[in-house]
């Protein structure tokens, strides 16, 4: 029988169980504002872990590899869906798409689900100067056009002015002439406003970070960068860290011949660009010519690098206020980018390489020593400095999780309560998470512990979904409007496979029907890290699928 999304989408495999609910007083429990740590959360657009400190030899992130250094980082943290505002509104509320009823960038989920808390909102409730700058929430109605104020933010977020020009023709192309192109390396005295917005986002976060040390008030402060989502708009210098004769193909860039049409994204929105639509690709498999694909490798590698330069400036502007020693930085991305893998070029899909995200928070006192007087933990590294040696992560947990920890562990790091698990269902609820707590992971002795943590490892699940409008790629395959979402595809990841079912769904009740399976897909890490060789059809995956139900 056709089943509720909100009731059954991922509760099909028991993922929110419990309706467990820890009262909460009727009055705000606010932290005390004069030992309350601030938050600095910085938010990266389609960036996948392809960074040092995630074992990437090629990529230059010396900043970032700094942070991570004295973090604690999870190597295997995972977005509910790889497409900007249903991510960044799940991870913000703490609530799965199926909750948020957020599939498109199309509804406000206050007015379309339900009036769910957000991070910046529980903390402003308790005590918080909360302020956002850049890229945080997905700007428009997902957000009614208000990046979700004032409900959110003590006073209106800020967008950096020049991010209006990065769809227009700012790209010098070999004909001299300007582009609206997918790889777009500028002189940056030349573009409008001598500027590109991530530049502005991190000289606003860094006044609104000098401000605030004067502060009585704890802060928290969202820095949303837009790098290195495309098009790749970046300083052109960052190119020379990377010789196209350097650049390799992606080792699986062709589609897997088990891979079922539903499954496969088409990448349209890259087809877009004036430099892609010279190559006249063939739709929807293409592929992009070899020389071509090292060139949009190279660009996304020169964008992380100049991306880790404006962390850079951000992170030691906190060490030259001497806030290091009283700011938890959070640093995560809403979902990664596939650059070849399985012949894609997007996120749009339930793969790793689209949800897997890199995650990481420093703690001070706790994930490092406090810094003594006059040391600086965050000194800017530039990445052109060959001298440079990677850095290692300070602590890593090879445990799945997933971003809609992200409220509940942010809270427990700030000493504020725990928001309670959200009961099923929960669209009444203003205040909860469905996320796990994971605070367990710092080793917090003065915490308590989430009672829902499993010890063991192979209990550990991270959970995705992906909306089609087909079941054989389309033109709106990859951003389907709800009206025309016919096909769900639910995925778990487990540290032994990653199994999706792509099942019938009915936009109109937010109705997924488990007897209705389109297509399935299973492989296993061990063998296949890179999800090439479907054993679905090998497995009796319909009898797996019961198996799984709770």
């Amino acid at each position: 029988m056709p089943t509720p999304a909100s009731g059954r989408g991922f509760l099909w495999l028991g993922l929110v169980l419990s309706s467990v609910c820890v009262a909460l007083g009727s009055e705000t429990q606010a932290n005390s504002t004069t030992d309350a740590l601030n938050i600095l959360l910085i938010i990266v657009d389609d960036l996948r872990p392809s960074l040092g400190c995630y074992g990437n030899k090629l990529v230059r992130s010396p900043n970032i590899d700094q942070l991570a250094s004295h973090s604690l980082l999870f190597q295997n943290a995972f977005a509910q869906q790889a497409v900007c505002a249903p991510s960044r509104v799940s991870f913000l509320t703490g609530r799965r798409p199926d909750t948020t009823r957020l599939y498109d960038f199309n509804s406000y989920w206050r007015v379309h689900a339900g009036n769910f808390s957000t991070i910046p909102q529980y903390f402003k409730e308790n005590g918080y100067v909360t302020m956002s700058v850049g890229k945080v929430f997905h700007p428009g109605i997902t957000s009614n056009h208000t990046d979700d104020s004032p409900y959110s933010w003590s006073f209106p977020p800020y967008h950096p002015s020049s991010e209006k020009f990065e769809n227009t023709k700012t790209c010098r192309g070999p004909d001299g002439e300007l582009h609206a192109n997918l790889l777009c390396p500028v002189d940056v005295v030349d573009v409008p406003e001598g500027t590109l917005p991530d530049k502005q986002s991190t000289e606003q976060a860094v006044q609104l970070l000098e401000k605030m040390k004067t502060s009585a008030s704890p802060f928290f402060l969202a820095v949303g960068y837009h790098k290195p989502h495309i098009p790749f708009r970046y300083p052109k210098e960052f190119q020379k860290l990377y010789p196209l004769e350097n650049i390799t193909l992606a080792p699986d860039s062709e589609v897997p011949d088990g891979l079922p049409p539903v499954a496969y994204n088409p990448w349209m929105d890259i087809r877009q660009r004036e430099d892609v639509q010279a190559l006249n690709i063939s739709v929807p498999y293409g592929p992009i010519p070899v020389d071509f694909q090292r060139k949009i490798r190279q660009s996304y590698f020169a964008s992380v690098s100049y991306l880790d330069t404006q962390v850079g400036h951000l992170l030691s502007a906190l060490d030259d206020l001497q806030l290091a020693n009283s700011t938890i930085v959070a640093f995560t991305s809403d979902h990664g980018w596939a650059l070849g893998e399985h012949g894609e070029w997007a996120k749009y899909s339930n793969f790793d390489v689209a949800t897997h995200v890199p995650l990481m928070f420093y703690v001070p006192g706790r994930t490092a020593s406090l810094p003594e007087a006059g040391e600086k933990l965050f000194p800017y590294l530039d990445p052109f400095d060959s001298a440079s040696e990677l850095m290692e992560p300070g602590r890593q947990s090879m445990d799945l999780v997933e971003l809609v920890s992200l409220f509940p562990t942010l809270a427990g790091l700030a000493g504020l309560q725990v928001p309670p698990r959200c009961p099923v269902p929960s669209f009444h609820v203003e205040l909860c998470r469905e996320g796990k707590n994971l605070l367990k992971h710092f080793r917090f002795r003065d915490l308590e512990e989430d009672p829902y943590l499993p010890g063991n490892p192979r209990e550990l699940i991270a959970y995705s979904q992906y909306p089609r409008p087909a079941d054989f790629p389309q033109w709106n395959s990859d951003k389907p409007s709800l009206k025309d979402i016919k096909i769900m595809g639910y995925s778990i990841r487990t540290i032994d496979y990653r199994y999706t079912v792509w099942v019938g769904f009915n936009p109109d009740e937010f109705l997924a029907n488990f007897s209705d399976i389109h297509a399935g897909e299973l492989y296993f890490v061990d063998s296949d890290p890179l999800q090439d060789h479907n054993m679905y059809n090998d497995s009796q995956g319909g009898d797996l699928f019961q198996l799984l139900m709770p």
